[in-house]
């Protein structure tokens, strides 16, 4: 796998489209640092308390792969197309990704010619998957509608549908769409008024009642003690992941470093909550991504970067 890293940098429908590349190039970014943290504990107290970056290839997961069907959905309607976006997470997905087992099957079966609307409405006995997936890709959706926070949650909630139908799926995923689209103004005055910002447009749902916890953190609280009062991602669920991530972003919107490295510091699912708050923080007009870890990533692939 090539290391280089190619920053899409232009797209002819204008401003929609660059905040979406923009939040995609955080959003990767986040995923592909988080990643290099799955190790021993004795290990990731070292590198997190020294904040060394390990010294291994530096590669994306299922998180930027299905952020960039998102994307690419967009980039082709102007909209979430649900059937073309889960036909685009079916063909595309990559079994080294790190999906999870159930979203391996759902994407293989749809795959091999099952109708998605029936699989996905049978998947965990009828109730929907509360998991983080359509959080994690959620970020260009609102960088692209963020100048439109209705249509901006119409359209997160068509694309979380297509894998995750539990209602605190579908609020995750919202919540971070807006914290991205919030992220794109410049008036915040305190992580506070961020998050509520944020929450103030969330559905009553337990995402919400911790983004709300997450708002009444003292100045100073430390990402792990935020972790342990949000939840970090160990449960892989929407409600156990975005709080915290959001309160990460809140805290350093000017600082895509700093709010990354405070991200992962609290281990759980660091790659996933890395994304999320990378998808976030990429948007601040005045924080730009340090182009020395930029240099080290991944490159998009072909399939990608050829249909824009």
């Amino acid at each position: 796998m090539s290391t280089a890293y190619s920053q899409v940098v232009s797209h002819p429908d204008g401003s929609r489209m660059q905040r979406a590349l923009r939040s995609l190039d955080g959003l990767t970014l986040g995923d592909q640092f988080g990643e290099l943290f799955f190790t021993d504990v004795a290990q990731f107290e070292e590198l997190v308390g020294h904040r060394k970056i390990p010294d291994q290839p530096w590669n994306y997961t299922d998180d930027t792969e299905m952020a960039l069907s998102v994307v690419l959905n967009l980039s082709q309607n102007g909209q979430i197309e649900q059937d073309s976006l889960m036909q685009s997470f079916a063909l595309r997905h990559d079994m080294t990704r790190g999906y999870g087992p159930s979203m391996r099957r759902v994407l293989s079966d749809i795959h091999e010619g099952a109708e998605w609307r029936a699989t996905i409405a049978g998947a965990f006995e009828g109730q929907g998957s509360w998991g983080n997936g359509s959080a994690m890709r959620a970020g260009p959706i609102g960088a692209f509608f963020a100048d439109d926070l209705p249509t901006c949650v119409e359209q997160t909630q068509l694309s979380s549908l297509t894998t995750h139908t539990h209602p605190e799926a579908i609020a995750g995923a919202v919540a971070v769409a807006l914290a991205a689209a919030l992220a794109c103004r410049d008036h915040w005055s305190s992580p506070t008024e961020f998050i509520l910002g944020v929450a103030s447009n969330v559905p009553e749902s337990a995402v919400r009642s911790r983004l709300l916890r997450a708002s009444r953190l003292s100045t100073g609280t430390s990402p792990v003690h935020a972790g342990q009062m949000l939840g970090n991602g160990s449960e892989i669920s929407a409600q156990d992941t975005v709080p915290f991530a959001i309160w990460c972003a809140a805290n350093h919107l000017r600082d895509y470093e700093e709010a990354v490295w405070n991200a992962v510091s609290a281990g759980g699912d660091r790659d996933t909550i890395c994304a999320i708050v990378g998808s976030i923080v990429a948007l601040s007009s005045r924080n730009p991504l340090p182009s020395d870890w930029m240099a080290r990533r991944e490159i998009y692939p072909e399939w990608f970067t050829g249909m824009l």
